[in-house]
């Protein structure tokens, strides 16, 4: 017998700042059913309502119309993303307040696991610390319902592991808004998805949900045909070019694993770090930082045993670490921020970086987002291309109507997309980005691995997101708090499968006898037709000839005054722009199905 829910919202209404975020006049009032069981990802971009719609289920918001229930003496907890610890002196001062505080022993027993200290002061706490503490408090009181938002922000590698074998054992249900791909992958069972004021639900973990998503766009699209509705649909969604995206994804991916094997053949079988090209003239001439067994201390403790590295343009570096490992500094040597203890880091003259910290730039509240981007005016440079300032806001996934918007209106994930939109426009040949998956939507991560592959420059990237350094980076050099670096062609999974590996002479354990055989080698497929090599041959050119058209018409497009004054011309622009990206999105799939039977050859 089906057990009675956590909790429900029947027929939801609320309005936000003059319009209707649920419910209202153009969208169906919002409905929610949360089992004993539940664990549901949260989905959807930022600025849609999701830290609002968990403000709902925990009580402290009041709707303009609909019920909430919960079940007779159902505790609902939520671990809110940066909660105010002001007036408290202490983290455990600041835990055990409240009307359902939890007990000292039991918040102190779930810190001791996490590593935090909760006598710690909080004006001194780091991100990190604060989120353990908050995380520490909420387990310690038993919830029946647990809201969790960007529960990952701020933790290593090591406290995320902890925190997802603790959340398998949990016997209540919880809903997570999270940007962790892997971490929602592990642990939900079902998706709501907040979208466009209407909240669907699949009972499919996150893993499900992308191809969900893509089979709903497609049905609204035939359906918006049928209606004859398709521009107001193409002004809402098509226009984000979600199935272009991904498969451009895939293109990039493919790029990136290329890129990984050349770098593979590159490091010793000892995984050390001396890297070789074809000639030692060949490899200086790319080569834009060099460090020679460079050293680390901090009294007795060593935090980088001798290390060498050598980093060529265009290379996507990770770094990986628990907290204190030495991730810091490691980059702070290898960008000349920090003088090492002993050997030497060189770093090419030409080399102007940008960086972008896991803290961020606060944005002037009180400022407009045209003023943020360009200082007021119409265009921007974007690394020496100039660009219409709404354009370049649709680029980063915004409703270029936002324009002249105070920042203090914007949620804290659009705030960092346009910090990011501010950053990236700077003309720059090395990217330096100290968590930057923080606070960010998947659809704003999406575009963030866009940017950093179509990045011309060097990045370097500190994260313990798992699923972004797979699909971003080239190398992963990772600390296990030793004094080691450890340099793996490849990314995070990459990196733990190295780790994993048996010591040389080691016996075979039972589990290892138990892996299944891999594979057998596929036979090698025959050669390309005559038709099939000449589009393998062609394609890229006429790919790049429809991305110039594409852009010579949004330039036009740009112009905010076209509309109004010419609007066929709009019109037959817009339907050309339709049109190349048709045919580009065409041409780039069958030109990646000809490059992996090629690789195959």
């Amino acid at each position: 017998m089906a057990q009675p829910p956590i909790l429900s919202l029947e027929g939801m209404a609320l309005q936000q700042g003059g319009k209707w975020l649920f419910g209202g006049p153009d969208n169906p009032p919002l409905d929610l059913h949360i089992g004993p069981r539940d664990r549901l990802a949260l989905i959807g971009r930022n600025g849609v309502g999701k830290t609002t719609l968990f403000r709902m289920i925990d009580g402290q918001i009041e709707t303009d119309a609909g019920t909430r229930k919960v079940k007779p003496h159902a505790k609902i907890v939520l671990l809110e993303q940066d909660p105010d610890i002001s007036g408290h002196t202490t983290l455990m001062d600041w835990a055990l307040d409240g009307d359902h505080a939890p007990q000292e022993f039991e918040v102190e027993a779930i810190a001791g696991q996490l590593g935090i200290d909760m006598s710690r002061e909080t004006s001194g706490a780091s991100g990190g610390e604060r989120r353990r503490a908050a995380i520490a408090r909420a387990l310690a009181q038993e919830p029946d319902l647990l809201l969790m938002d960007e529960p990952t922000n701020h933790l290593d590698l090591g406290a995320i592991d902890w925190l997802e074998s603790w959340l398998d054992r949990y016997k209540g249900a919880f809903v997570v808004i999270s940007h962790d791909r892997t971490f929602l992958k592990r642990l939900t069972r079902a998706t709501i998805w907040l979208d466009r004021g209407n909240l669907r639900r699949k009972e499919v973990g996150f893993g499900g949900y992308e191809a969900w998503e893509e089979q709903v766009y497609a049905e609204e699209a035939r359906a918006a045909e049928k209606l004859d509705a398709k521009l107001k649909l193409e002004a809402h969604w098509l226009e984000r070019g979600v199935t272009a995206r991904r498969k451009r994804n895939q293109g990039r991916l493919e790029k990136l694993w290329e890129m990984r094997a050349q770098r593979a053949s590159m490091i010793s079988a000892g995984g050390t770090a001396k890297l070789k090209l074809a000639t030692e003239e060949e490899f200086k001439s790319k080569s834009v930082i060099t460090a020679d067994r460079i050293t680390k201390a901090y009294g007795d403790r060593t935090i980088i045993k001798p290390f060498s590295l050598r980093i060529q343009r265009g290379d996507r570096i990770g770094i990986v670490g628990a907290n204190g490992a030495g991730k810091t500094t490691l980059l702070k040597m290898l960008t000349g921020e920090l003088e090492p203890d002993s050997g030497t880091v060189e770093i090419a003259k030409t080399l102007t970086g940008v960086m972008i910290d896991q803290q961020r730039q606060l944005l002037t509240a009180d400022k407009t987002v045209r003023q943020v981007l360009a200082e007021g005016g119409d265009w921007i440079d974007v690394r020496g291309v100039r660009k219409h300032v709404q354009g370049y806001l649709k680029e980063f996934l915004f409703d270029p109507k936002i324009v002249d918007m105070k920042v203090s209106v914007l949620s804290g994930g659009e705030r960092s997309r346009l910090l990011l939109a501010r950053e990236f426009a700077k003309a720059s040949n090395l990217l330096v980005l100290d968590e930057p998956t923080n606070d960010l939507d998947l659809e704003t991560l999406d575009l963030l691995q866009e940017v950093i592959a179509d990045y011309e420059g060097t990045v370097l990237i500190v994260s313990h997101d798992r699923d972004f350094l797979d699909r971003t980076v080239t190398i992963t050099l990772g600390l296990d708090g030793t004094g080691k670096v450890d340099v793996v062609a490849g990314g995070y999974e990459d990196w733990q499968a190295k780790r994993q590996q048996p010591v040389a002479g080691k016996a075979k354990t039972a589990k290892d006898e138990n892996k299944p055989a891999p594979p057998p080698p596929p036979s090698k497929p025959t050669k390309l037709s005559y038709k099939d090599q000449r589009d393998y041959e062609l394609l890229p050119a006429r790919i790049e000839e429809l991305e110039a058209a594409i852009a010579r018409g949004e330039q036009i497009l740009a112009d905010p005054d076209l509309y109004t004054s010419d609007p066929q011309r709009f019109a037959n622009v817009s339907k050309g722009i339709e049109n190349a990206r048709t045919e580009k999105e065409a041409a780039e799939e069958r030109w990646l199905e000809l490059a992996e039977q090629v690789e195959a050859l």
